[in-house]
């Protein structure tokens, strides 16, 4: 129980975080897309694994390359296998807001699409019909630019500060739209990381570069196999 209480304590306290992060440095949200673009551009002639996420993909407090996208790329790299990684994450990230920009995201060719949003919207309460609805409109918008992209769906929870009923029914959202459009599914990308004061850094919000890992060896099988089909 006590375990249940802190991890619930530190992901309200990470979510709502990143929001007020992205509401506060609107600037540095500006070049922080920026910068991504030009990854996504720079990449468009190699097979390209895309993380469309919040702070949790784009490695919030720690060196870019310790961040689980870059692992991954360490991880195929070392098989010598013809991927190039795209870190494509924002914080602050809603399935609204990842809805407006995905347009541009999309101007390579991508290989794999790893969809990672959602939490945002549960921690601030907004309605499982527009959450559900906006990650349907995105992986939509992915399978329409390219119907070749294999999409995968990263799960994610919540504490039961909304109230049960709607907690169970946020974690339902994503194994039902997986099985819904056939994509593939994380089950919960912060399994083994989230409320363990030694895997997150200092603030006790975001994962250090040790949880970050794991977070990788969460999402490595599901790639691997994907890639090496």
């Amino acid at each position: 129980m006590r375990t249940l209480l802190r991890f619930s304590y530190l992901l309200f306290i990470f979510f709502t975080s990143c929001g007020n992060t992205a509401t506060k440095k609107a600037d540095a949200g500006e070049k922080e897309e920026k910068a991504i673009e030009n990854k996504v551009e720079t990449k468009s002639e190699s097979k390209v694994i895309l993380f469309f996420g919040n702070s949790l993909t784009a490695g919030m407090g720690l060196d870019p390359n310790e961040a689980f996208p870059a692992l991954i790329q360490e991880k195929v790299d070392s098989l010598q296998l013809p991927y190039k990684v795209v870190n494509a994450g924002l914080s602050g990230e809603t399935t609204a807001s990842g809805k407006n920009r995905l347009g541009w995201v999309l101007n390579a060719d991508i290989e794999v699409f790893v969809l990672e949003l959602g939490a945002n919207d549960g921690l601030r309460g907004i309605s499982l019909e527009e959450t559900r609805g906006n990650l349907q409109e995105i992986i939509d918008v992915v399978q329409e630019k390219n119907p070749n992209t294999t999409i995968i769906l990263a799960g994610m929870q919540i504490p039961p500060n909304m109230g049960q009923d709607y907690t169970s029914e946020f974690k339902d959202i994503f194994p039902d739209l997986a099985t819904k459009n056939n994509v593939g599914l994380i089950p919960f990308l912060l399994e083994d990381v989230a409320g363990n004061p030694e895997l997150n850094q200092p603030d006790g919000i975001h994962p250090t570069a040790e949880g970050q890992k794991i977070i990788a060896n969460n999402i490595w099988p599901i790639i691997a196999e994907i890639i090496n089909e």
